[in-house]
């Protein structure tokens, strides 16, 4: 089992990359958000990618989350991407009105 369930790294081409793992509850949405708002408004990457590879199941609240983070990053001319949600995962980010071209399979 992993120390944390959220892991940030920056990637060689200057984009951040967030990692949840496991499943991802009400007892984590505090530290995505800030992590997620941090990485938008602060950082401001060309490029935000959140890695699902490694996501069971998101609870609403980091759901609405991982969503909202979409328009925030076009608010602040960031790219928001969600790479590798599982199937369920993929359906319940569409459901919450997540853009098709944002959601990657990789």
């Amino acid at each position: 089992m992993r120390s944390s369930v959220l892991e940030v790294s920056t990637s060689p081409d200057g984009s951040v990359v967030i990692q949840p793992h496991g499943s991802v509850g009400p007892a984590h949405a505090v530290e995505l958000q800030q992590l997620l708002v941090h990485a938008v408004r602060r950082v401001r990457p060309l490029r935000l990618i959140v890695d699902l590879a490694d996501v069971l199941d998101l609870d609403p609240i980091n759901l609405g989350s991982v969503a909202a983070a979409c328009d925030l990053g076009d608010d602040h001319q960031v790219a928001v991407f969600l790479d590798n949600p599982n199937g369920l995962l993929a359906r319940q980010l569409a459901a919450a009105g997540v853009p098709r071209q944002r959601v990657r399979s990789t």
